[in-house]
């Protein structure tokens, strides 16, 4: 399917959006202040190690160290043959405090988690990925084509060195001979590179740095199907335009300058990005998903909504669960969202709908650039899936947790807070008694004290013979609340 790339490139912050049919499928962000760290790579030095939890932590110059699991060290690039009684040697045998070594990083750090690192170290460019210190020939797995994955093998078993392994891009798919040797040689001639640094620096340093947002996009993410690329940029355009020229010559023409000041506004792009915030995500038939990120796992619960049907309940449900499939493909993509996702589908009777349901989610996913696995639709209608996770969810990256819920989604009641502030008047019962009493809250607290609470409060007051008075405090929260105790002509708070 025919999709363009927006470029929009401001002082503190690039964004790359890919669009399919006016849909935006997937938004790239990168601040200033916070460039990915996602495959550079650094000198670093072991600062701890966990034996208990087959973990090290690896200070490489960022804020936090790095997170290493014996996995890192031990399994090589995903392809570690282990035999079913295999275990994993002790990583105190491995590392030691105050070893220095060649990381990478492979996730950046999410919340309070800092980055996972590896010492299986990866090149990218165009049509390779070079893995040195491995031996390992990988074809991407969308490259089907039998006769086209042996040619390029072939290629690959020619060219291959000792002690060096490549995994064969999607990208690479029909590109000449010459062409993919041209990117080995750049990508040996970049890892001598690392090495000769990697020799005279002292750690913790940065040795290699991964490209920019835009030049990443290119290489990455440009494919035969794409048909327009727009930058709103000049300087952009132009090292877009060389980098183009000398990598991807035949996508030259795609490139195209636009001189508009808010091209995801024209492109109605920020209203997209701004609904995919939401929790709440509209189907066309009139029902909606409702998708949750939480710190273990991301849920979504599909409803049938406003939607009633034609024929009977049965059908539709499997309309909703079909169209909820196709939907959450796309909604996984642009939220970016990885690690567990439980799809909460509705409940279906008929074997051959749940089949055509979970085939249409698989369909949606092979669309996606990140590796995902899908389970088999349970006996409760739930589906398991996992999708990889590099980086943070969009959410993550633009939103932070609420300073008034503090990232719960609820507020209490005022109801709640009301009976909170009784019972708190009631535990100052000896210095309440036979003085006066104000309660300084939001304006919605006072207004349930003086109307639906007024029995109570006038209850309260004579029970402990004192009278009770309100002041409204724009500045608090429906949670927050002060009860002040006159003593002797002075005020004397009293905190909730």
């Amino acid at each position: 399917m025919a999709e363009e790339v927006f470029i929009n490139v401001a002082a503190n912050e690039t964004r790359v959006g890919v669009v399919e049919q006016g849909l935006l499928q997937e938004i790239f962000i990168e601040r200033t202040d916070s460039q990915s760290t996602v495959g550079n790579i650094y000198k670093g030095r072991v600062v701890r190690i966990l034996p208990g939890m087959q973990s090290a932590f690896v200070d490489f110059g960022e804020e936090r160290a790095g997170f290493m699991h014996v996995t890192d060290l031990v399994d090589g690039h995903g392809v570690f043959d282990k035999k079913p009684d295999f275990e994993y040697p002790a990583i105190a045998t491995l590392l030691h405090e105050g070893q220095e070594l060649l990381v990478q990083v492979t996730k950046e750090p999410i919340g309070n988690k800092g980055a996972r690192i590896t010492t299986n170290l990866s090149m990218a460019s165009r049509y390779l990925v070079y893995l040195p210190g491995s031996s390992h020939i990988g074809i991407s797995q969308r490259i089907e084509d039998e006769d086209e994955r042996e040619r390029l093998r072939l290629i690959l078993a020619e060219m291959q060195f000792e002690d060096e392994g490549f995994i064969v891009r999607t990208a690479a798919e029909n590109a000449s001979s010459e062409d993919i040797l041209q990117d080995a040689g750049l990508l040996r001639t970049r890892w001598e590179t690392v090495k000769q640094e990697a020799g005279k620096a002292h750690s913790p340093t940065i040795l290699y740095r991964d490209l920019p947002l835009p030049l990443r996009v290119m290489r990455d993410i440009i494919t035969s199907e794409t048909v327009a690329i727009h930058v709103d940029h000049g300087d952009t355009h132009e090292i877009m335009h060389q980098f183009l020229s000398d990598y991807i010559p035949g996508k030259l023409s795609c490139l195209a300058m636009s001189d508009a000041e808010a091209l995801f506004d024209i492109y109605q792009l920020e209203d997209q990005i701004e609904a995919a915030l939401d929790r709440n995500v509209p189907l066309k038939s009139g029902g909606y998903l409702v998708i949750d990120q939480t710190e273990a796992m991301t849920t979504i619960d599909v409803n049938t909504g406003a939607f009633v049907g034609r024929k009977d309940l049965e059908d539709t449900i499997y309309r909703t669960n079909l169209e909820a499939a196709n939907a959450i493909s796309r909604q996984l993509r642009l939220r970016n969202i990885g690690g567990i996702v439980i799809i909460d589908f509705i409940d279906m009777v008929n074997e051959e709908h749940k089949r055509q349901v979970l085939r249409a989610l698989e369909k949606g996913q092979q669309s996606d650039r990140v590796k995902c696995n899908i389970t088999q639709i349970s006996e409760l209608g739930l589906v398991e899936m996992t999708r990889k996770r590099s980086y943070g969810s969009l959410l993550k990256m633009m939103c932070e947790p609420c300073p008034v819920c503090e990232g719960r989604g609820f507020l209490k009641s005022t109801e709640s807070v009301c009976l909170e502030i009784f019972k708190q008047i009631q535990r100052m019962a000896g210095d309440v008694e036979g003085r006066q009493c104000l309660i300084m809250a939001s304006q919605s607290v006072v207004d349930r004290l003086i109307d639906e609470e007024a029995r109570n409060v006038r209850q309260l007051a004579e029970a402990l013979c004192t009278d009770i008075l309100y002041q409204v405090e724009p500045g608090y929260t429906q949670e927050q609340y002060d009860i002040v105790v006159s003593v002797l002509g002075q005020a004397r708070p009293g905190k909730a």
